[in-house]
């Protein structure tokens, strides 16, 4: 007779590895408080600002120089980071709430991908250029999918 092959176990014993396919532990939930302190994306001229009533201007539009970093405004976690809507380029969403949301597109590169949580300071991109060969970033703050004012939530920022 052949032996029987061992029992399975639903676990590992106390002081075996987990096993590497064993899937990450998820990410503890996101606060339900909005951020109470916001930084600038980026450093650079602003070029446009938001305006409510023209669809093209639903966030801020920040110059510099090609490939300087692009940093999360506040902490959150990284809902989208792709280049599949149309006009962003390669465009990365944080979700800092339940209702709050900031986007970044026009980057040159993307440094963090979907699910990653980031700190606010940390750096998620590398800037791009616009459709019109710009280096620049399209900087938006959304409140329950509604587009804000991001100059609203920002600090206040010295002439250079």
């Amino acid at each position: 007779l052949a032996e029987s092959p061992p029992p399975v176990r639903d676990t590992p014993p106390a002081g075996d590895p987990q096993p590497a396919n064993t899937p990450a532990t998820p990410a503890e939930p996101l606060p339900l408080t909005d951020p109470e302190r916001w930084l600038w994306p980026a450093e650079g001229r602003l070029l446009s600002r938001f305006q409510a009533d023209d669809p093209a201007r639903k966030g801020i539009q920040i110059g510099g120089d090609e490939g300087q970093p692009v940093v999360a405004t506040a902490a959150g976690e990284v809902v989208y980071s792709g280049s599949g809507l149309i006009g962003f380029g390669e465009l990365i969403i944080v979700k800092h709430s339940d209702r709050m949301l900031s986007a970044y597109a026009h980057n040159r590169r993307r440094l963090v991908v979907e699910g990653q949580r980031v700190a606010a300071g940390e750096q998620l991109a590398e800037m791009g250029r616009n459709d019109r060969n710009q280096p620049m970033l399209h900087f938006e703050i959304r409140v329950n999918g509604a587009p804000q004012d991001p100059l609203k939530y920002l600090p206040g920022r010295q002439a250079p």
